[in-house]
């Protein structure tokens, strides 16, 4: 990572982006000092688009320790595991991105976010968003299938690894009107109550399908895994879809939408 990326921040964004977490609470713990360092990125500092990303990812991945501790999860050792898989990727691709044109190794939907932090400035709304496709359309499969050959087990339909894994869109349909009220305007807020819950409804459907899709594309790359080829060829599939999608969400188009 050039000085020219973080700034300020860079030493401490280097030495965060040094640990990895190996459990739920240590990623809880990184996710918020990350935070605190993005807020200080100049020039948008607490404007730039990755904090509107990471404040999301916080309050869900905090919602998920909650359940944890309270013994909700029918498999916690897959949940727990799971987390820090899907975190881990996350924090790579932070690393592997070191500016708009050094970035190789960095998936092509992450540094498309990432390379809106020095600005143009991003809407909070979209920016989240942006970052919630990044995160279960690329990073979530592979997070999948990682943690299931971990443990040892297949990616199942109905059994208890995938009814945990469905609990995490009712953590997304609890913590969706709230969030989302955070990120609108004034003006977008009046229009919001005027929608009623039309809005809060349909984005979470939108999480309950992306997460689906999520399920059935690790299922896919769970068949060829022992197949390098063919799952860097869905990989660049996959991040190439997201991409798209995370371009359109950044426009003035994807702004309406939402």
């Amino acid at each position: 990572m050039s000085q020219s990326v973080w700034g300020p921040v860079q030493q401490e964004m280097s030495e965060l982006l040094q640990g990895h977490p190996d459990d739920v609470p240590a990623v809880v713990d990184q996710l918020t000092k990350l935070q605190d360092i993005l807020g200080r990125v100049p020039p948008l500092l607490g404007g730039n688009p990755l904090c509107d990303f990471n404040k999301l990812y916080l309050t869900i991945t905090e919602s998920v320790l909650e359940r944890l501790y309270a013994g909700r999860f029918k498999d916690p050792a897959f949940l727990a595991r799971l987390d820090v898989e899907f975190a881990a990727r996350y924090f790579d691709a932070l690393r592997a991105w070191a500016g708009p044109d050094a970035s190789p190794r960095c998936p092509k939907v992450w540094s498309g976010l990432f390379t809106r932090i020095p600005g143009p400035d991003a809407r909070p709304l979209p920016a989240a968003c942006a970052g919630v496709n990044a995160h279960i359309n690329f990073d979530l499969p592979f997070a999948l299938v990682t943690t299931f050959d971990h443990l040892g087990t297949d990616p199942i339909d109905d059994s208890d690894q995938h009814h945990d894994y469905l609990q995490v869109n009712d953590i997304f349909a609890e913590a969706i009107p709230g969030l989302r009220r955070g990120y609108l305007d004034k003006w977008q807020l009046l229009i919001d109550t005027m929608n009623g819950c039309l809005d809060d409804w349909w984005q979470g459907e939108a999480v309950d399908y992306t997460r689906n899709v999520a399920w059935r594309n690790a299922q896919k790359l769970w068949g060829m895994r022992h197949d390098m080829a063919a799952t860097d060829k869905e990989r660049a599939h996959l991040d190439r879809i997201a991409s798209d999608l995370g371009k359109l969400l950044l426009s003035p188009m994807g702004e309406f939408l939402q």
